[in-house]
């Protein structure tokens, strides 16, 4: 009797996985990065630590331990991109008015420090006008007194938790934020983590314009604003910010923009380097200034001689595969080549996706399903992706019959040993020398009764 219900239960589950729907195909790359051709040194200097990276196609490479060092004046980029992202300008737009206070005229007399002199309370300038004098010359007063205006508070505290909150944001897991202006030693960072301010804050037009400026006359001044990174003015280097700092603790440390036209492109190229000292007497790390300037120089000149655009992925190279989920693969190749601006034996980032259409169970060849991505952020590339031959539709694997679980079909009867015949049974209780005859089948007393050897009397 269990045969048919079993049969029955297999044919509905067969059912099911039949009309079951078929899983949705993904995308799976080749490979997450591919180097360019060729190799390329930067020449680092012998001690610190640096970083360079080109805006689209990622990094071109470290160097020194990245631990968290003393940023002195490069502070400052924080401070700008914070208050910019509270007060946002247009380029030409000069902002509100910010009144100068007794604090900030005080702190324009303070010894061994980069600060604005000369400023009276209740001087107003634009917030425009204050970010020059923050970032050309790097006012350590107009730090604190932009800190103060933006929070409205009477100490800096509220704002410096604003500048930790933001390098959080960016992921700059190694920077802690003491003071605005980095003149505190307890302020630090890494080149890399500077790498992703400046990456960010260079996307802002205002501070562009302001960082790239050697100069600045600021209505409301005895003299003209002086920048302290003096290769904004070596024309060969194309250099347009972004921020020196100098500071016994730290020592020489700059973080920089370059550019460099390649083709119909003009690409941004950032770095930073910090750490630089030089032998000997150095108050107020001049000299490790004018160190951290030479030295960067070199890498920037190495850099933008290496930048050229060069081939990554080819047309036809394979980039990926579409997987129906069913252990079907079917592979992805790129539709065009892919050329990125970068250097020779840069590691480029690729990234693999699919369009905004839901992928297809079925597809001819060549039908494009995605896009993939050399580089990130401003500035990456992107090519098509497509099928390199049919995708064909899925095929189920046979159904697996469900379990049986416990259940047991019936066993059949079991036959029943032989014994004896009821003739031979009733025989067994007559008396000696008599027996049934043939007919008496039911033992009913009717039939004869022959005695053996005997014969009935006539």
């Amino acid at each position: 009797m269990w045969t048919p219900i079993l049969l029955l239960l297999a044919g509905a589950y067969a059912g099911a996985q039949l009309l079951r729907p078929l899983p949705t195909p993904h995308l799976v790359a080749a490979e997450s990065t591919r180097t360019v051709d060729g190799r390329f040194s930067v020449p680092w200097p012998t001690q610190g630590q640096g970083a360079v990276r080109v805006s689209g196609s990622g990094d071109i490479g470290t160097f020194g331990e990245q631990k968290p060092v003393p940023t002195a004046s490069v502070a400052k980029v924080m401070t700008a991109y914070v208050i910019l992202k509270s007060h946002p300008l247009r380029k030409n737009d000069p902002g509100p008015d910010i009144t100068v206070d007794a604090k900030t005229v005080a702190d324009g007399n303070s010894e061994n420090e980069s600060r604005i002199q000369g400023l009276t309370a209740g001087t107003k300038f634009s917030q425009q006008d204050m970010l020059k004098m923050l970032m050309i010359p790097s006012g350590n007063n107009i730090a604190r007194l932009l800190a103060r205006w933006d929070t409205g508070a009477d100490s800096e505290a509220a704002f410096v938790e604003k500048m930790n909150a933001a390098a959080r944001d960016l992921g700059m897991k190694n920077t802690t934020y003491t003071d605005p202006s980095g003149l505190d030693a307890g302020t630090v960072s890494t080149a890399t983590d500077l790498l992703k301010l400046a990456e960010a804050v260079m996307k802002d037009e205002v501070f562009r314009a302001i960082v790239a400026m050697p100069s600045a006359p600021i209505k409301g001044l005895d003299e003209p604003l002086l920048n302290n990174n003096e290769l904004l003015s070596v024309q060969s280097l194309s250099v347009r910010g972004i921020k020196t700092g100098s500071s016994t603790p730290a020592g020489g440390a700059l973080m920089w923009a370059a550019y460099k036209s390649v083709g119909d492109e003009t690409t941004l190229i950032l770095g930073t380097l910090m750490q630089q000292r030089v032998d000997g007497p150095d108050p107020n790390a001049k000299r490790s200034l004018a160190l951290v300037q030479a030295n960067s120089r070199k890498i920037i000149e190495a850099v933008r001689t290496a930048l050229a655009s060069t081939p990554l992925v080819r047309k036809g190279d394979t980039v990926g595969y579409v997987d129906d989920g069913l252990g079907g693969r079917t592979p992805l190749v790129a539709a065009k080549d892919l050329n990125v601006i970068g250097v020779p034996g840069q590691q480029v980032k690729l990234t693999l996706t699919a369009g905004a259409a839901p992928l297809p169970h079925k597809a001819k060849a060549g039908t494009e399903l995605g896009t993939l991505t050399a580089g990130d952020g401003e500035g990456a590339k992107t090519v098509p992706v497509a099928v390199q031959k049919a995708l064909p539709e899925p095929t189920r694997p046979p159904p697996t019959p469900p379990p049986t679980g416990t259940h047991r079909a019936a066993p059949p009867p079991r036959a029943r040993a032989p014994g004896p015949s009821q003739a031979d049974a009733l025989n067994s209780t007559r008396p000696p020398g008599a027996e049934l005859t043939a007919g008496d089948s039911s033992g009913s007393r009717s039939g004869a009764v022959r005695r053996r050897g005997r014969r009935p009397p006539a």
